[in-house]
């Protein structure tokens, strides 16, 4: 039997026609959601992210409100733009593209968004309120992660999800979420020994690990649920997809997976903090 493909895509769009409604609602009250993006530099990949987003915003009505610092930007130019869009009741979200240039302190600029705004789950007090349950904005992968398990109506209560990574945008807090849906959590990383035994007893496998076809079907338990949340260079994953086909009972494809529903839940986020102004 085949396993089931996750396709993000379907997703995505759900989550995405579901919106239109409370904008459209939004606008009604002189409201228009708005997703700050601050781009530092000049990387041609985090431009095109920066430009996929602005794009998704602007289809289902919300505005999309770009700032492009210069690659010499420093640490404190940065906190005043981020402080300016803080005291902006007009925007309602703020995406700090990552990664930033080298002599700019990333953490410093993410904890300055500040919490209403913080849309896309990456100031530490996000973490700590997602991890204790009542997060507003989780960071956006792990979001899109819960997002597709509900979507296909998959059961984690009382099941073995192994993650497979541990960033504190994705790894970390998807195993938060999972354990707080009452899933038996590992969190793998690269000290971890006898990685391919833990991975042999998964329900359920989140790889977030970076590493292009990095789990391998024989790695992989019958009717394991595999939800890849990698995305490596030429559109490849960090699950090596055909050998894991053949024994998961549920697979994201990559691309198409889990990247569209991210976006998506950018959208949701942003709307639902608009919102909170009413």
């Amino acid at each position: 039997m085949k396993p089931l493909i996750l396709d993000g895509t379907v997703v995505a769009n759900h989550v995405k026609e579901s919106l239109k409604s409370r904008i459209e609602d939004l606008k009604n009250q002189d409201i228009t959601p708005c997703l700050a993006t601050v781009l530092v530099g000049d990387d041609s990949s985090s431009e095109t992210y920066v430009r996929m987003k602005g794009n998704a915003c602007q289809a289902i009505g919300m505005e999309s409100r770009r700032i492009h610092l210069s690659e010499e930007t420093t640490t404190e130019e940065l906190l005043k733009v981020i402080q300016d869009l803080n005291n902006d009741d007009d925007v309602h979200g703020i995406l700090l593209q990552h990664p930033v240039p080298h002599q700019i302190d990333e953490r410093a600029a993410f904890e300055a968004i500040s919490i209403e705004k913080d849309v896309d789950g990456v100031t530490s007090l996000g973490f700590g309120q997602t991890a204790f349950g009542f997060g507003s904005y989780p960071s956006c992968t792990p979001a899109a992660i819960l997002k597709i398990i509900d979507y296909y109506e998959i059961d984690v209560e009382g099941k073995h999800a192994v993650v497979v990574g541990r960033s504190p945008i994705l790894g970390k807090p998807v195993s938060m979420m999972l354990l707080n849906r009452n899933a038996t959590v590992t969190t793998c990383h690269s000290y971890t020994e006898n990685l391919q035994d833990i991975l042999s007893n998964a329900d359920i496998i989140v790889a977030a690990v970076g590493k292009p076809n990095f789990i391998k079907g024989d790695w992989v338990k019958e009717g394991a649920v595999i939800l890849d949340a990698g995305y490596n260079k030429g559109n490849i994953g960090d699950v090596e997809y055909d050998s894991c086909f053949e024994k998961a009972s549920a697979i994201t494809p990559v691309p198409g997976g889990v990247g569209p529903v991210t976006i998506s839940m950018l959208l949701k986020q942003t709307v639902d903090s608009a919102e909170k102004r009413i």
